[in-house]
């Protein structure tokens, strides 16, 4: 009989989550304790070393250790717990706002985006950094995961009291499952990206009492993306 393989073994430990996201930031923050160290360490040579060429090699350890600083901080917050102080926010300000960051963020790619916009004077009550942060990495998985030929449209509307934003990537195939769409951390691990986006995505949306759905539609061969969120009761004019 062949034996079972890692993922069939019926002895494999069933880790919580609550202890996964603990363990991430344990590490996490000693790694960084230890990275801090060798930059002051590296400064401190640099400060020391009158060789320009030794003085160029101590800036790029130096830059290798702030990318690897950067990647862990990343990963740290994307795991951290989201409280959300909620303010005020007209919708179509929002979106604004979002369009500006992905033009800067994307330069690029953001030139293949569609925009259709129709949000009236509708308010949201929303946590403007932590909304934003779920939206970039919309945008970013649009961009970087298998994309098809054709732009990425985005559209924001307001339907049943709900501010609806939809996001259509473009795809000649998609077979991955949706129904836990964002409820499956650390199962897509490739270099620099550990499968947490989405799920960072989903709890902030969850926060701010939406809802994040995906479902692809071979008829137009894209995936879209749907996040829906409770206006406030309030007018523009009210606020």
């Amino acid at each position: 009989m062949a034996e079972k393989g890692p993922q069939e073994r019926k002895d494999s430990p069933s880790v919580p989550w609550r202890d996964t996201i603990r363990f991430i930031g344990q590490l996490t923050h000693d790694l960084r304790n230890d990275l801090n160290a060798i930059e002051l360490q590296s400064a401190y040579i640099d400060e020391l070393e009158k060789h320009e060429e030794l003085k160029s090699e101590v800036k790029r350890l130096r830059e290798m250790v702030g990318r690897l600083a950067s990647t862990l901080q990343r990963l740290s917050r994307a795991v951290g717990a989201v409280n959300p102080n909620l303010i005020p926010y007209q919708a179509v300000d929002f979106v604004e706002d979002l369009r500006k960051k992905i033009e800067h963020d994307f330069p690029k790619e953001s030139t293949e985006i569609s925009w259709d916009i129709q949000l009236g004077d509708a308010m949201l009550n929303v946590d403007p950094q932590f909304f934003e942060e779920a939206f970039t990495e919309l945008f970013a998985n649009a961009f970087r995961h298998n994309r098809g030929k054709g732009p990425v449209l985005a559209k924001a509307k307001i339907e049943n009291d709900r501010f609806l934003f939809s996001l259509h990537e473009p795809k000649a195939h998609f077979e991955l499952p949706t129904k836990n769409w964002g409820r499956e951390p650390l199962r897509k691990i490739t270099q620099r990206h550990y499968g947490l986006g989405l799920n960072r995505v989903r709890a902030i949306v969850e926060a701010h009492g939406g809802e994040l759905h995906a479902q692809y539609h071979p008829n137009v061969s894209a995936l879209i993306t749907t996040l829906t969120l409770p206006v406030s009761g309030e007018s523009s004019e009210e606020a």
